[in-house]
């Protein structure tokens, strides 16, 4: 169950096209993570212009206001299966959507059964419900 966040600029994408976007780090969630079926929770944030701050690091990499961060929350993943996902948001993101590599940023965070609730105000992993 990745928690994922999507963070964009405003105004640079239809939403259509913002749905795209979410569907394509979905697939990418359900081939590379193992994600169950309907295990879908996705949260867009469009940020105003100059809102977003992402300088290269010093890769040399060029920014624009296409960029896209995702931010995954999630447990148990192998550092092969982080790799995968990586690799697999950029190529299927430039093929569907046309972003560039270099306007993609991706940050996984791991969390434990405890830290998730689903609702109901209960742990469900730990109650066995999951």
């Amino acid at each position: 169950m990745p928690l994922v966040r999507i963070d964009v600029t405003e105004n640079c994408r239809t939403p259509a096209q913002l749905r795209e976007l979410a569907d394509t780090v979905q697939d990418v969630m359900l081939e590379t993570f193992a994600a169950p079926p309907r295990d879908r929770y996705q949260i867009i944030t469009e940020h105003k212009s100059g809102q977003i701050i992402a300088e290269d690091t010093g890769l040399g990499f060029t920014r624009t206001d296409d960029l896209v961060i995702v931010q995954v929350v999630q447990q148990g993943r192998s550092e092969a299966q982080k790799q995968a996902m990586y690799r697999a948001l950029a190529d299927r993101l430039e093929q569907r959507t046309g972003l560039s590599s270099q306007d993609l940023i991706v940050s996984v965070t791991e969390n434990t059964r405890e830290d998730w609730s689903f609702g109901e105000g209960v742990a469900q992993f730990l109650e066995g419900r999951l």
